[in-house]
């Protein structure tokens, strides 16, 4: 399953968990975005140790400018709140589950 983070709930659902978090930065108009989004879909339902989730920049524009979000799709990879590793475009599935291991 894929949750949206906003403004209001990113501390909580991102920066308090404990495990690993994959935050997809995306826009509805972003065609990366749009090819991204099923493969993002189908590693939630793949890995369920891991959250997934995802923050539309154009309605959470405090969040994208906190973590200087240039261009989307960016997808961060957070472990214990802690940002570890981010991808900018799009890529491969093998190269985000090497990162979320």
């Amino acid at each position: 399953m894929v949750n949206l983070f906003n403004e209001e709930n990113f501390e909580e659902e991102v920066l308090q968990t404990e495990g690993i978090v994959l935050v997809d930065f995306y826009a509805d108009w972003c065609m990366p975005c749009k090819m991204m989004s099923p493969v993002i879909d189908q590693m939630a339902d793949e890995n369920p140790n891991v959250k997934f989730g995802k923050v539309n920049v154009d309605e959470n524009q405090d969040l994208a400018e906190k973590y200087n979000i240039m261009s989307i799709p960016t997808i961060m990879v957070f472990k214990a709140g802690t940002p570890t590793r981010s991808f900018v475009g799009v890529t491969s599935k093998s190269q985000i589950l090497d990162a979320i291991k």
